[in-house]
């Protein structure tokens, strides 16, 4: 069984580097420098097998930690979102205000 997480729209700049994110009907703009690291994506969980010649990116996934917020005064949300390479899909893992109260969790 694969992750059950929420796809989002994503914009980045020409670097590749998220600048704004819409989730649920609002956009948010990206408030601090994300951080960015690479994990293992488990493949063999949501796929029954990979195709021949698909193993750069299908291996990897990005993983971001993004503050945003719906405007300059607004409270920082905290999302980790997954940026599955091969595909470009976008996915929210969590979404946590800025007291810690989780606003949003899938998987």
């Amino acid at each position: 069984m694969g992750f059950l997480t929420e796809s989002v729209d994503v914009d980045c700049d020409a670097e590749g580097v998220p600048v704004g994110v819409r989730w649920r009907g609002r956009a948010y703009r990206v408030a601090q420098e994300p951080v960015r690291w690479y994990e293992r994506r488990a493949w063999w969980a949501e796929d029954a097998r990979l195709p021949a010649g698909r193993g750069v990116g299908a291996v990897e996934q990005q993983v971001w930690r993004l503050q945003v917020q719906l405007s300059p005064r607004a409270e920082l949300l905290t999302l980790e979102l997954v940026h599955t390479l091969d595909t470009g899909r976008w996915r929210l893992l969590a979404a946590t205000s800025a007291t810690g109260i989780r606003v949003g969790r899938c998987a």
